[in-house]
């Protein structure tokens, strides 16, 4: 399996994703595309990804799954993605002084703020995964945010520190590559978890019905698994319920 990520930087492209999957059938494995602007950055759901050109970290990392890639992954397992590369980031973060944990299922949050942001698409052939297109999006030197935008906080604001791009990239990128190829990241994932086991309020987004309730894990497939002060057990998929913050 190969061990080296490749990285391509572009000067500008409508998003990293976009540019990852038009090219899917010719890119190799852990091939990088790294943007210095993305002109229609996505989120999850079909949110937009705002960012200041030349400030932060824009990239996608393609993995293939079987043969030459990485090990044959089913595709009710493919949750295990999000774990790999929300850790690899978490990774990261931790080595630069930063501690960070995940608000599930797949963004990165300095205490209650918004560091980094993903998008996963993954890509099936029968009951497993082909391919994924792993997009992420890093506060890195950004100082100034748009005002829609509730809780941002970037790196340099954190540290007092300004970064180079391309170095922390490929510090990043290994980073990701290296819990891509661990075996299992479910109990560390878990135990990342923003406000893993401490009762918190959050709405079920269906009804607007408020709830306290802690975080005691997520499914094999995803869904995060909670439990009331009554000691009522419930499992919620990604926009089931919100976090109040």
């Amino acid at each position: 399996m190969k061990e080296v990520v490749d990285i391509e930087w572009m000067e500008e492209v409508d998003s990293t994703n976009n540019e990852a999957i038009r090219r899917l059938d010719s890119i190799d494995n852990l091939a990088v595309l790294a943007a210095v602007h993305q002109t229609s950055g996505r989120g999850q759901r079909g949110n937009s990804w705002l960012t200041h050109a030349g400030e932060n970290l824009t990239f996608s990392m393609v993995a293939r799954f079987g043969g030459d890639g990485f090990p044959d992954l089913p595709a009710n397992r493919q949750f295990r993605i999000t774990e790999a590369a929300t850790l690899g980031v978490v990774d990261y973060l931790d080595s630069e002084g930063i501690e960070s944990s995940v608000k599930w299922p797949n963004d990165i949050y300095v205490r209650n703020r918004k560091i980094c942001g993903m998008l996963i698409e993954n890509t099936l052939k029968g009951d497993f995964v082909s391919t994924s297109v792993i997009g992420i999006g890093l506060n890195v030197n950004q100082k100034d945010f748009p005002p829609q935008l509730v809780n941002p906080v970037s790196m340099t604001i954190l540290t007092g520190k300004e970064y180079a791009l391309r170095r922390e990239l490929e510090k990043l990128c290994e980073c990701v590559r290296k819990r891509m190829a661990a075996p299992d990241n479910y109990d560390e994932y878990v135990s990342r978890l923003f406000r893993f086991g401490v009762f918190n309020e959050y709405v079920i987004c269906a009804t607007g019905q408020p709830i306290k309730a802690r975080i005691i894990g997520v499914t094999d497939s995803g869904l995060l698994r909670t439990e009331t002060e009554k000691g009522e057990r419930m499992e919620f998929a990604f926009k089931e319920i919100s976090y109040v913050i």
